[in-house]
């Protein structure tokens, strides 16, 4: 066969994977606004990609479970799910699609396949939707409403009715709030629509409203004036750390529980998929979602206790510069993070060492743990320095990790990455907390001692985060297929 029919083919075989990635992107889409059912590719989103996009997840999943992962394939187990009339859920069609070529002498066609994965479904109970109240509108806020208003679909989960800022309220506020949740210098524009209402003091995001309020104290405000009822308030500003600030939230009509986005004292410090199952919602009104670090950092320590013991460590952060810095050189309470952010590499606390512990009590005393601020705005990286109880070898330590990436409790959280060439700026945007790379474990010769390097957008992966843990508390949490 001649080039030229070699290429032909090429190009003709290319045709027909970007026609079925149109009809998989459709399919995928009717799932999402007609049925609520949400599909993910090994935990990546796939509402609003493009094909190309699309493609290359398909990629990433074959070589994650080292088979090839078509979207041919991924299209008819996609189109089996649409004949089934399944409650809300996210499904995972790669990890589907993967069971499907493992099974399939077992079953005639990919719908009875699907069937009797997904027949637990129908035992699911009818979510009753949540309505949120962001206080404070900073990077979190901005990145979790962000991702509520993209992932409302019929709106039977969580419902953002309203943000809480401080100082007046008037047209040009409105438009500077707008354009900062439009447009974004580190996760690029919102795909969405963004305008304002001036006489009602509100947002319309994707053609919903979302009520501006201006409030110098939580309790001052009557959230029922605004329809709102039995609310989540999801408290960015920092502000509030500790129990007695968080509960002033409860003294605002209309609100039923509080999630802080920061580690706080006297409450539950959560890691999502690590210990939100130890804490009731039905019995605990506040919650935090601890800091990005320490959601990063806590899965990965989770498989490796479990898997090999922990005798003691040190963690290292290498943390992108935040807004708490100087831009220019001044006056700052803290040591050294008066330097500009922009120009220095500066060595400061965490707090994320400690932190573990309170997710994971058998490590309490067991890790040391500092912080080095750099000057890039987003992507951050966290070093694990480990004294194991068992020995291990690079390739038992990223067999372990790849199984926990692949199925079990941690799946949403770990991420596991095998490109020899992967740098900051490739991890954000990523919904995993935490993303194992596996291309840099060391092990000593011993096997006693292994040294991890975990990345994570400390803005977008701990957002995700945010909003995983808000379902748990709200009970909006689908039936899932991992």
């Amino acid at each position: 066969m001649g080039s030229n029919d070699t290429y032909e083919k090429e190009l003709a075989f290319q045709a027909d994977r970007r026609r079925a990635t149109v009809e998989f992107i459709k399919t995928v889409s009717d799932l999402w606004y007609d049925n609520s059912i949400e599909l993910v590719l090994f935990r990546n989103q796939l509402i609003d990609r493009k094909v190309s996009e699309i493609l290359n997840l398909h990629e990433y999943a074959g070589e994650f479970v080292q088979k090839p992962i078509s979207i041919f394939d991924s299209v008819e187990i996609a189109q089996a799910i649409k004949t089934l009339n399944l409650p809300p859920a996210k499904l995972d069609i790669g990890k589907l699609t993967y069971e499907y070529h493992l099974e399939d002498q077992k079953y005639n066609n990919a719908t009875a396949f699907v069937a009797a994965k997904l027949n637990e479904a129908n035992n699911s109970k009818e979510l009753e939707p949540k309505d949120v109240v962001l206080y404070g509108f900073g990077r979190i806020g901005r990145l979790v409403a962000r991702e509520l208003m993209t992932r409302t679909g019929k709106g039977n989960q969580l419902r953002l009715r309203a943000i809480v800022t401080r100082g007046e309220i008037n047209e040009t506020v409105l438009e500077k709030r707008a354009s900062l949740l439009r447009n974004d210098s580190v996760h690029g524009d919102f795909s969405g629509m963004v305008s304002v209402d001036v006489k009602n003091s509100a947002l319309i995001i994707n053609g919903t409203t979302v009520n501006i309020i201006s409030a110098n104290a939580p309790e001052d405000i009557d959230y029922t004036k605004y329809g709102i009822n039995n609310a989540l308030v999801i408290d960015n500003t920092g502000a509030f750390r500790d129990d007695k600030a968080l509960e002033r939230h409860l003294k605002s009509k209309g609100v039923e529980k509080v999630l802080l986005t920061a580690p706080g004292k006297g409450v539950p410090n959560i890691v999502h998929g690590v210990n939100h199952l130890e804490h009731n919602p039905d019995e605990v009104k506040i919650f935090s979602a601890a800091s990005c670090t320490t959601n990063a950092i806590t899965p990965v320590l989770k498989a490796v206790e479990d898997s090999f013991g922990v005798k003691s460590g040190h963690l290292e952060t290498i943390h992108a510069y935040t807004n708490d810095q100087n831009l220019v050189d001044n006056f700052h309470k803290k040591y050294r993070r008066g330097r500009a952010a922009g120009l220095n590499m500066v060595i400061t606390e965490t707090g994320a060492g400690k932190a573990v512990s309170k997710a994971l009590p058998s490590l309490e005393g067991k890790l040391t743990s500092n912080a080095i601020r750099v000057p890039v705005p987003n992507g951050s990286l966290a070093i694990l320095n480990l004294e194991l109880e068992k020995e291990t070898s690079v390739e038992s330590m990223n067999t372990i990790m790849k199984k926990y990436a692949l199925e079990g409790d941690l799946v949403e959280q770990i991420k596991y990455e095998m490109s020899d060439e992967l740098v900051s700026s490739d991890i954000v945007g990523s919904s995993a907390p935490s993303i194992y790379d596996s291309k840099a474990t060391i092990v000593r010769a011993d096997g006693k001692n292994a040294i991890l390097y975990i990345w994570y957008d400390n803005e977008y992966g701990y957002s995700h985060q945010v909003i995983r843990l808000a379902k748990y508390i709200s009970k909006v949490r689908r039936y899932t297929y991992y």
